[in-house]
């Protein structure tokens, strides 16, 4: 079953993405249960998130993902105090002492490489391969972390793997969000630059400029070549958190990059991309949103598990990155949906904001 190049699945992915990534679900349950106790903790009174998160020695962050996990599991709950509490679920099933009680039989997977590894990520609040000894942490790319971008082998068969979504996702991007009338795009961390690339097809009149690291910027001149755009495409080697930030265009996309970093990065990049448009441009973050609340959708918040392990960062709320936009001098639009949890929050930038 062969497509043409750039046109949009027959059939909708997202159902091999949940099961890839349901194995999350049973690691964070069990570490949970099993090793942090954290439905003990709330047995008989609920708490505060601050105050939980200190009593399982917990940073923001790594406690920000399995307490969402817990929530989008149905296990907690947020109170009318505002405090977390067990659900009836919880506490009939999962309290030891209660008589229904399966903690015992979730703890069977307690010592299994899986969840031992979660547990050490969130005790430790860093991402896989960022330790001397390991091999280089495989989606970021950072002062002080070896990265496995910046190694031709390692970064070509990275670049390679996040390709397969790409080409399913991006097509409906484009489809869906038409940048009619535009007539430069930034693509930062663009990658294979497939998200570009399905623009540029739409659209004669567009160049794209795709910035990302060296050896990752020789595979998506490769894919450009075999899509009959590579002369319309810019491919500039840069850090995206060092270098200026490339001016004169009028959209700047930032895709599946900002759940890579922390609430600081973020709000960093975001400031720095909104800073590089002009009045009336756009920034477009295309990412997965967790609801606002922080309590779900159940396949975001395992994926956010995931991004946890493997980057810096986690899944955000599209309320978080309102917040984030509308500090930089963005109005936040619509979300326009595009594939495999995936959309489109588009920011229109109304002014330039005093320096300092």
């Amino acid at each position: 079953m062969n497509h043409p190049p750039m046109v949009s699945p027959w059939i909708d992915p997202t159902s091999i993405f949940e099961i890839f990534r349901g194995n999350y679900g049973t690691e964070l349950l069990a570490a949970a249960v099993a090793h942090f106790k954290v439905f003990e903790l709330v047995r008989d009174e609920s708490l505060a998130f601050d105050d939980l998160r200190r009593l399982l020695t917990l940073a923001e962050r790594p406690a920000t993902v399995l307490v969402t996990a817990l929530r989008a599991m149905g296990l907690l709950v947020v109170d009318e105090a505002g405090r977390l509490a067990a659900t009836d679920l919880a506490r009939e099933h999962l309290t030891p002492g209660s008589h229904f009680d399966v903690s015992g039989y979730i703890g069977l997977a307690a010592q299994t490489p899986g969840v031992l590894s979660m547990v050490a990520s969130l005790r430790s609040n860093r991402p896989l391969g960022s330790d001397a000894d390991e091999d280089g942490a495989a989606y970021i790319y950072k002062e002080g972390i070896e990265s496995a971008m910046e190694r031709e082998v390692s970064a070509r068969s990275l670049t390679l793997a996040l390709a397969g979504r790409a080409r399913n996702v991006a097509p409906v991007l484009a489809e869906n969000y038409p940048l009619h009338g535009v007539r430069t795009l930034l693509d930062v961390g663009g990658g294979t630059g497939i998200y570009s690339i399905a623009w540029l097809l739409r659209h004669p009149e567009l160049r794209a400029i795709v910035w990302d690291r060296p050896e990752v910027l020789k595979v998506a001149r490769e894919i450009a070549e075999e899509h009959g755009v590579v002369d319309r495409v810019e491919f500039l080697p840069g850090d995206m958190f060092r270098d200026p930030v490339p001016t004169g265009t009028d959209v700047i996309l930032l895709s599946n990059i900002l759940h890579d970093w922390d609430t600081a990065e973020c709000r960093t990049l975001i400031g720095r991309c909104v800073k590089a448009l002009p009045v009336g441009g756009r920034l477009l973050i295309h990412d997965v949103f967790l609801n606002d609340a922080l309590d779900g959708p159940l396949p975001v918040s395992l994926y956010s598990a995931a991004l946890f392990q493997l980057t810096e960062g986690r899944a955000y709320s599209a309320e978080e990155y309102r917040v984030w936009l509308r500090e930089s001098g963005c109005v936040p639009d619509e979300i326009v949906p595009t594939l495999i949890h995936c959309g489109v929050l588009p920011g229109i930038k109304t002014a330039d904001l005093p320096v300092g």
